[in-house]
């Protein structure tokens, strides 16, 4: 997987559309849709679901110290230490010499967001790994094309208006994802941090 890859694909969405897998004749567009939702996912959530492909240098830009006076830093998410190397002014901190918090994300299905420090360390902090999600999570998917399909209806509602006030179904598309991809994606939200 990527980073900012398409979180559902082409044949994932349209059999949730409940199209043909063998009708293609709206494939560019449900293609674009699937990008555009995915994007928009990303904006809403701070963050991207994909992982990178090798471990990446990062260098945290501010960090601070928490109450004992241990090192603490944000870091991307991180859902593998395969590859993990902590340096502070250039010297490999060991394993025994930092924590990846919050401490029961592994166990909750959540990446990493922070590093301590629980040793002495300088200020010029390097982290090393493999940014990014090992699996896109399934509301990320279902939040993925719940959009996609508000893209899909999008032009047939130049306006911004869908539906019909003498029926009493008028909807406002704002420029916010939809309501339901909000309460889906409730608990993937990353205060603070650009996707």
């Amino acid at each position: 997987m990527a980073l900012r890859p398409d979180y559902v694909t082409l044949a994932e969405f349209k059999a949730w559309l409940r199209i043909d897998v063998d009708d293609t004749t709206d494939d560019d567009e449900l293609e674009r849709h699937i990008t555009s939702a995915s994007r928009a996912v990303d904006k809403h959530c701070n963050r991207q679901f994909g992982l990178a492909p090798a471990p990446v240098e990062y260098i945290p830009e501010a960090w601070g110290r928490d109450e004992c006076g241990r090192w603490l830093a944000s870091i991307p998410d991180l859902m593998t230490t395969v590859g993990l190397v902590v340096t502070s002014d250039g010297t490999t901190i060991d394993t025994t010499g930092w924590t990846l918090t919050p401490r029961n994300a592994a166990l909750d299905g959540l990446p990493w967001t922070g590093i301590r420090i629980d040793g002495g360390a300088g200020r010029d902090l390097s982290v090393t790994g493999q940014w990014g999600w090992t699996e896109v999570p399934v509301p990320v998917k279902e939040a993925t094309m719940l959009q996609a399909s508000r893209f899909g209806i999008r032009r047939d509602s130049p306006f911004g208006i869908a539906g019909s006030p003498d029926a009493g179904n008028e909807l406002r598309l704002l420029a916010r994802v939809d309501p339901d991809v909000a309460v889906s994606l409730t608990g993937l939200v990353r205060p603070g941090r650009p996707a």
